[in-house]
């Protein structure tokens, strides 16, 4: 969700006004970005729409569905407004009342406070068992815990730090911004740029082993810390080094290796799903009954965690005053009507053969449910387990509509969206609630940000569909296989070739790596962010060995810069810079090697590709 990032770019640009921003401005911009950028997930730009352009009429009984312009318009505003409305109560409850982590939001807040010489924010917090006080040296060590790189970064901050940001900063940014677009154009221009046959040629055609020295996996790297991107190797090497050979060779996936119907990579897609699945399941259940047992009668809550409800358990904690809060009535008749002009939208998009109205409004309420979990899970670890919950939602729909492949897409998706929009909003409200941002102001962001996304991701989405495959080489969209894989696997109930035990053995192991991770994160157990986590695991099996051996170099970047180079309060905000502008300089520059696509502009030479997995050689 690049909170960080954005309150970075943002504080660097308001330097060039009269005026810089203050924190609380700041923070509304760095709200709207967030906003902003949420919406391609949220809408399902990458995942659901690729999934129903993969339809085939033969296996679905539907042909594939690809959506005009303003059909995408229409489809991002049926959900883009729904987790904006449902923030604001979420917000009373985990922030307010429970006074969870969130600790990306926590950690945006410190920096912020930080570069605009505020005193630091407190970040006390209460656990839900009968509220019990926690004092500020245990929050920091679970701050820590939680998201060592991350609070690390902002804790050690210092003076000095500061005039390295205010100074240093544009240099770091603009010199990684260059670097990063000018390996991005020469990979435009000479595709075997972004795919050399690292291990050899043999090994990069046929079993898809290339390397990708994109720079902006790396910042992603640096940024998701070597922890979650040795994790995305370890599954990568178990995913592409193990069980890829094993199906082709044992003739259980006989297809080419990229195939996702009949190759080793769509075999391996159930593994990952498999592991997804029980890795959401396991580490929503703690979360899922802590919520349910608060809902409880006292009495009962009293037989459980033997205490009484308290003057202090009912306190309101609320600090704001209400011309600052967003009204009841807003929330109420924005919901309304989100929920009912979303329903419309979806059935003038899709009609009925696509799914009912009826179904549609049950995804918005299946969402509305999903949202709470998504944002309790988020407060307490900084994982939003979406992809877990667009499971559980498919799985619903598969009950509601039996046999019906796009109905279960669309209203799956319409679920995942409520819950993916609010978890990302809710870390910008924890940041606006430490700085004493108004809410009311991020709130406005927040649509705005989202009302402004609709034209440009949809805009996006159309232009790269005329350039580009989607799925394809350049965006091979992995997720977009595995929500058509479920709903296939819901219709007609067939899996590959034994698959089937390989699924359950590390469903299994991997439902037991998940609870005892989530054991050992609730005792703050030092070691717990070295225990594998399983959806990046799964990601590893999901991409090719090409998009994660080039994260984890950034993951190696980010180990090594906090513990021998800055481990003793350096100028640890460059790795997040400079992270940053790698990022940025890929993404602006792929919008003009797409209007250079679009323009008729080819590569050069796609001399050293292997045929078809270069994204921009014509074979």
């Amino acid at each position: 969700m690049m909170s960080l990032q954005s309150a970075l770019i943002g504080f660097l640009l308001s330097k060039l006004l009269p005026t810089p921003l203050t924190a609380q401005e700041l923070i509304v911009v760095q709200t709207t970005a967030v906003a902003t950028g949420t919406m391609p997930l949220a809408a399902g730009f990458v995942g659901i729409l690729p999934a129903l352009s993969l339809l085939s009429e033969e296996q679905d009984g539907t042909p594939p569905i690809n959506l005009s312009w303003m059909a995408a318009i229409g489809w991002s505003c049926s959900v883009a407004f729904f987790g904006v409305f449902l923030s604001p109560p979420i917000r009373k409850q985990v922030i307010i009342k429970e006074q969870l982590a969130f600790p990306s939001g926590t950690a945006t807040a410190q920096l912020i406070s930080v570069l605009h010489h505020l005193p630091p924010p407190d970040t006390s917090l209460r656990r839900r068992a009968g509220y019990r006080e926690v004092n500020t040296e245990d929050d920091e060590e679970i701050q820590a815990s939680i998201t060592p790189g991350t609070d690390d970064t902002v804790e050690e901050l210092n003076s000095g730090e500061r005039e390295v940001v205010q100074h240093q900063g544009w240099s770091n940014l603009v010199w990684s911004f260059l670097a990063s677009s000018f390996m991005t154009i020469l990979a435009y221009f000479f595709p075997v740029v972004f795919s050399i046959p690292l291990f050899g040629t043999y090994l990069a055609r046929e079993w898809l082993w290339s390397f990708t020295p994109s720079l902006s996996y790396v910042g992603q790297g640096i940024i998701m810390g070597f922890p979650t991107t040795l994790s995305m190797n370890l599954g990568m090497l178990v995913g592409w080094g193990v069980l890829s050979p094993m199906s082709k060779l044992s003739g259980w996936a006989p297809g080419p290796v990229g195939d996702m119907t009949s190759g080793a990579r769509g075999w391996i897609l159930w593994v990952s799903l498999a592991i997804m699945c029980a890795d959401s399941f396991v580490s929503l259940l703690p979360v899922a009954a802590e919520y349910f047992t608060y809902l409880l009668p006292t009495r009962i809550s009293y037989a459980m965690y033997g205490h009484e409800d308290t003057d202090s358990d009912k306190e309101d904690f609320e600090c704001e005053t209400e011309d600052r809060l967003v009204p009841i009535r807003w929330v109420l008749a924005g919901l309304g009507g989100s929920v009912v002009i979303g329903t419309i939208l979806v059935w003038a998009v899709f009609g009925n053969e696509g799914i009912k109205p009826w179904a549609t409004l049950i995804g918005f309420v299946v969402g509305g449910l999903l949202s709470i979990l998504g944002v309790r899970a988020l407060g307490e670890t900084d994982l939003n387990p979406v992809s877990g919950l667009g499971k559980i939602s498919q799985l619903l729909f598969a009950w509601i509509l039996p046999g019906n492949v796009v109905a279960n897409i669309i209203a799956g998706g319409v679920a995942e969206a409520g819950a993916q929009q609010a978890g990302d909003l809710m870390q910008d409200l924890k940041t606006g609630h430490l700085i004493h941002a108004s809410p009311r102001a991020q709130f406005f962001g927040q649509l705005i940000g989202s009302s402004v996304s609709i034209i440009v991701t949809s805009t996006a989405y159309s232009l790269y569909q005329r350039a580009y495959t989607i799925p394809g080489p350049s965006f091979p969209a992995p997720t977009a296989y595995v929500w058509l894989s479920l709903a296939r696997l819901l219709r007609n109930g067939r899996l590959p070739d034994n698959c089937g035990i390989f699924m359950l053995v590390f469903a299994a192991v991997f439902a037991a790596i998940s609870a005892f991770k989530t054991y050992a994160s609730r005792r703050q157990l030092p070691y717990v962010k070295w225990i594998p986590s399983g959806v990046a695991f799964a990601i590893g099996f999901l991409n090719t060995p090409s998009f994660s051996l080039a994260r984890l170099i950034g993951g190696i970047i980010e180990y090594v810069y906090h513990t021998r180079i800055s481990r003793d309060g350096g100028a640890d905000i460059r790795a997040i810079v400079v992270a940053s502008g790698f990022v940025l300089g890929e993404g602006v520059i792929s919008v003009v090697s797409l209007i250079l696509r679009t323009c008729g502009v080819g590569v050069i030479s796609c001399f050293g590709c292997s045929p078809g997995l270069c994204g921009g050689c014509p074979a």
